[in-house]
């Protein structure tokens, strides 16, 4: 039965995703993607140009999955479980894929310019995303004073040792989860939160 385009696409994707588990982004090869697959190099190429690009198709996907993951806060509900509940959304899209995050976070800059430009490129979303998220917070007044680019530089950094820490240890239980998005919480909520202090649900 033949498949659609869309489904080989996939396919295709989780094959990339698979390897560059077991090989890291660098020592893997389009032989090993389409060994993963089960399909020939001529199907490779007829979705992706070369491996990078397949790459760049799972970080578009990551960076879709963030920009969804932060909803924005309405004061008429429990602001504190509101915020809990975009840190537990950003960290369930960074733990989906624990293989791409830790490539993201872990990379070694000049080993590869176009790969490293297409992490910064996903970095900077990020942070756009961040940024974004905290001037709506001081707008509403749930976020303190202070240049809100600074701050999400400030937060995606912390975030980045806390994920890569995390992504070694997938997967982790629910129990784990909710400790962390707790801790994140309390974190800023001692730091340029400014919510009412509401009991936890």
């Amino acid at each position: 039965m033949a498949i659609d385009k869309t489904q080989r696409r996939l396919e295709l994707l989780a094959a990339a995703r698979n390897v560059f588990a077991r090989k890291g982004y660098h020592d893997a090869k389009v032989d090993d993607i389409v060994a993963e697959a089960s399909v020939s190099k001529g199907t490779f190429y007829l979705y992706f140009p070369d491996k990078r690009s397949i790459f760049e198709a799972l970080a578009d996907e990551l960076a879709q999955q963030l920009q969804q993951a932060i909803l924005r806060v309405d004061l008429a509900g429990n602001v504190a479980e509101q915020v809990r509940q975009n840190i537990r959304s950003v960290l369930g899209a960074f733990l989906a894929d624990p293989t791409l995050t830790t490539i993201f976070f872990s990379y070694a800059a000049g080993l590869d310019p176009d790969f490293v430009q297409k992490v910064r490129a996903v970095e900077h979303t990020l942070l756009a995303i961040l940024e974004e998220a905290l001037r709506d917070g001081q707008n509403l007044g749930i976020v303190g004073q202070g240049d809100p680019g600074i701050l999400a530089v400030f937060t995606l950094g912390g975030m980045k040792s806390l994920l890569l820490d995390a992504c070694q240890k997938a997967p982790l239980s629910q129990e784990e989860r909710e400790r962390i998005v707790e801790e994140v919480f309390r974190i800023l909520d001692h730091g340029y939160l400014r919510i009412d202090r509401q009991p936890a649900p």
